[in-house]
């Protein structure tokens, strides 16, 4: 089944990746370590956490200890920091439509694209990220594990 509302498979990934930053925010995260978390290619994965650091989100340490860790605490970082930081500003579209075809003050599907883009908007600049961390629950086998095969 196919979703009205869409986000670039690179929004969804810094999503995902980000909140499991935050999830581990005492450690450097590989991108082996994330691309295999959020079962996407390591090189995908690699070009979204470049965009994230350089967006100021986070940041990237290399060699055998490195990987990559949020710049601040998950309490200070919103779900529409990361979308913007991937996508630029959010703007919420009032057509579906690239070239509206109703007018301004009447539309097909009456406000509803107002207010779903309002709810998102709404949504997403007051997420954080430790509000979501929690989905990736690291039991201390998890971190064995991780530290055992190199991630």
């Amino acid at each position: 089944m196919k979703t009205i509302l869409a986000i670039s498979h690179a929004v969804s990934i810094a999503f995902h990746a980000a909140v499991l930053m935050a999830a581990y925010p005492l450690e450097r995260l590989s991108n082996k370590f994330i691309a295999a978390k959020l079962n996407v290619s390591e090189s995908h994965s690699a070009k979204v956490l470049q965009k994230l650091s350089k967006s100021g989100l986070a940041v990237s340490n290399r060699g055998a200890k490195g990987g990559f860790t949020l710049i601040k605490s998950g309490d200070e970082i919103t779900l529409l920091d990361v979308y913007e930081s991937i996508e630029g500003p959010f703007i919420s579209k009032n057509c579906i439509l690239d070239t509206p075809v109703c007018s301004e003050f009447k539309c097909i599907f009456g406000d509803l694209l107002i207010s779903v883009g309002k709810q998102v908007y709404m949504y997403m600049s007051e997420t954080k990220l430790s509000d979501l961390s929690g989905f990736y629950d690291r039991g201390e086998t998890e971190k064995k594990d991780n530290e055992k095969n190199g991630n």
